[in-house]
């Protein structure tokens, strides 16, 4: 598990807990921003607000990683592009590891795993198998 040290960092982390996922936009700039930060990176603006995002967006980059079917078997690590024009790492679900390909659609949802709110994403309705 990682830990986050900063009160942005456990502010967004605890979002998550509660089963909400949010990016932050800048009220200055209007630009969105991921990951949470004090500061807006586009225009050095403290501006920063959460908002939820639609939640949809698509594979930019994906790597397979193997292991043995007694250790979990396979799953993908995969850089997403929100629509909302920002990029951070999650994973595919409910797709076998081989078919997660760069473009693929994908939705995001908040679960619960060893008690803590984490980022996924499943294939975006509308997007062929």
């Amino acid at each position: 598990m990682t830990e986050h040290t900063t009160g942005i960092e456990i502010a967004w982390q605890q979002k998550l807990d509660g089963g909400e996922f949010v990016i932050q936009q800048c009220g200055e700039c209007q630009r969105h921003v991921f990951f949470p930060r004090e500061v807006c990176p586009h225009c050095g603006a403290d501006a920063l607000g959460w908002v939820a995002p639609a939640g949809l967006g698509t594979v930019y980059a994906v790597t397979t990683v193997r292991r043995a079917a007694e250790a979990g078997g396979d799953y993908n690590v995969s850089l997403i592009d929100l629509d909302e024009g920002v990029r951070l790492m999650s994973r595919v679900e409910g797709v076998d590891p081989a078919d997660v390909t760069i473009g693929l659609r994908v939705k995001a949802r908040v679960a619960k795993q060893d008690e803590r709110g984490v980022l996924l994403f499943d294939r975006a309705e509308g997007d062929a198998p």
